[in-house]
């Protein structure tokens, strides 16, 4: 993954330890003293947001304990590959559109963030500036022109 999203997934793993984590123990708390728990929704509501916080919390130090950080600001070349910024053609539209190819945690194709594993990042590997490129897409086949590659 890119520093940039490993820098993510740590801000987001202080944020669940640091301030959910307090805030749903606070509602147990508070829940616990409404009495009866078996029907007490708040309680319920508040257990069930532990629960997804605890998991998250193991899933994020996990992916943080095996990422793999490339500082993308390092790499340099002409050929598209993980941390590139691509600027994209589409041939039947003429539009044009941007994305950078990271790894699949830290993916948001509509901040131009777009997954290693997706089948036009997987199609765009290896390609150079004024290659073509054909994606097979949901939307049918989809055609790109490689405008330009850079690292950033």
């Amino acid at each position: 993954m890119t520093a940039a999203g490993f820098q993510r997934l740590q801000e987001e793993l202080r944020t669940l330890r640091n301030v959910e984590r307090p805030g749903v123990i606070e509602a147990l708390a508070t829940a616990r003293q409404h009495g009866d728990l078996s029907e007490n929704a708040e309680y319920h509501a508040a257990r069930d947001r532990q629960s997804f916080i605890e998991g998250r919390i193991i899933e994020l130090e996990d992916l943080c304990k095996r990422a793999q950080v490339i500082d993308v600001s390092q790499l340099s070349g002409s050929t598209v590959r993980f941390g590139a910024t691509v600027r994209l053609e589409d041939e039947d539209t003429d539009e044009r559109v941007t994305y950078q190819i990271v790894g699949e945690f830290e993916a948001d194709v509509a901040k131009g963030r777009l997954s290693i594993t997706s089948p036009l990042a997987r199609a765009l590997i290896g390609k150079r500036k004024g290659d073509a490129v054909e994606v097979d897409s949901p939307r049918g086949q989809r055609y790109y022109a490689v405008v330009s590659v850079t690292f950033k």
